[in-house]
């Protein structure tokens, strides 16, 4: 059984609510710890304007699941995909080490970032 990582972005049906959202959120997660992999990062963009209709849609919800998993959880992860009609677009790519090494510069630099802005913070109240 091969582990790799993968980045998977889904784009939700805007109109649903926040809690159903949520929901199909989580249960995109237990699909993928239940099938042996582990997240590494879930990042949740929100409600943006989309490039185009889709179905009829001009916005959507977007959500990126960074995770290790063997080879055939993505064809599960992508049946379930398809048979959620809430999900109207997803896309799943094999990261290599070069998306891996950006990834963790940009994490660093907004790390350093943050920590950079609470350090003015904390001089400016002082």
């Amino acid at each position: 059984m091969r582990i790799r990582t993968y980045e998977s972005v889904v784009v939700l049906n805007a109109a649903l609510e926040d809690d159903q959202i949520e929901s199909i959120l989580k249960r995109i997660e237990e699909i993928i710890t239940s099938n042996g992999g582990e997240i590494l990062d879930i990042d949740k963009w929100g409600r943006k304007r989309l490039a185009y209709p889709i179905q009829k849609a001009k916005s959507g919800y977007y959500a990126i699941f960074r995770f290790k998993a063997p080879t055939e959880l993505i064809k599960e992860l992508e049946r379930n995909y398809r048979l959620d009609e809430n999900i109207i677009r997803f896309l799943t790519i094999l990261l290599d080490k070069f998306a891996l090494e950006a990834i963790a510069k940009k994490k660093e630099s907004a790390e350093n970032e943050n920590s950079g802005d609470s350090e003015t913070n904390n001089e400016s109240k002082e």
